[in-house]
């Protein structure tokens, strides 16, 4: 297991890389990556000092909608780096981590793309989903104290909104990675508590809890 863990390493000493990115479009083959972001948690504690964040030129014209969402321009990412480079960068950064996401499948897709063309294999990485252990916490009793019920079928930002995250803006990748990492900061114990210490135990709960039909959740909302 990366990180020179194996899956007994207690999730309060492990390193994550909370991901995030925005695209072109979601069509993984056609579309492609125009803005990376993450940051690094130890345990549930996020390491604000330690992130990344960059913007990559496609060298193709955006589509409208997404500009809307993200608010990025063509212009904004003509002398930004190309993907080789950024990607280079990434690698270094998030290392031997375990890398967190929300609906991380469709950021995988296009990371694992450039990665496999790049440097001849795809990230290696255990990877862990927060929206299925989100769906595992609406779940639980413990969680039934509050007043207010946790939002079904969820976006994003309506998973911070009910944990009390600020959210303002447009869609940014390092923005999102840091909400990303809030949410997942305020799942940890919750999880703790039901006796899920350990990451291959968090790994396997994300895998076992992962279907159902999220496309009206992820698509244009975290990753495009």
């Amino acid at each position: 297991m990366a990180n020179g863990t194996d899956g007994n390493r207690k999730i309060s000493a492990t390193r994550f890389a909370v991901i995030d990115t925005e695209l072109t479009g979601l069509d993984g083959k056609r579309d492609a990556i125009i803005s990376v972001g993450a940051v690094r948690m130890t345990g549930g504690r996020i390491e604000i000092s330690e992130s990344f964040y960059r913007l990559v030129n496609p060298e193709k014209e955006l589509k409208a909608p997404g500009v809307v969402i993200h608010e990025i321009t063509s212009e904004d990412l003509l002398q930004k780096p190309g993907i080789d480079e950024v990607m280079a960068e990434f690698q270094g950064f998030f290392g031997a981590d375990v890398i967190v996401g929300y609906c991380v499948e469709i950021d995988m897709e296009f990371l694992n793309r450039e990665m496999k063309r790049i440097f001849g294999a795809s990230i290696q990485n255990p990877v862990i989903d927060i929206y299925p252990l989100y769906e595992w916490a609406r779940s639980r009793s413990f969680y039934e104290e509050r007043t207010t019920s946790m939002p079904g079928r969820a976006k994003l930002y309506d998973i911070a909104r009910y944990y009390d995250i600020a959210v303002n803006g447009a869609h940014n990748s390092l923005v999102d990675a840091f909400i990303t990492a809030q949410i997942f900061q305020r799942l940890i114990p919750g999880l703790t508590a039901a006796g899920i210490t350990d990451v291959g135990e968090l790994i396997r709960l994300s895998n076992r809890l992962k279907g159902g039909d999220r496309q009206g959740i992820s698509s244009g909302i975290s990753n495009f």
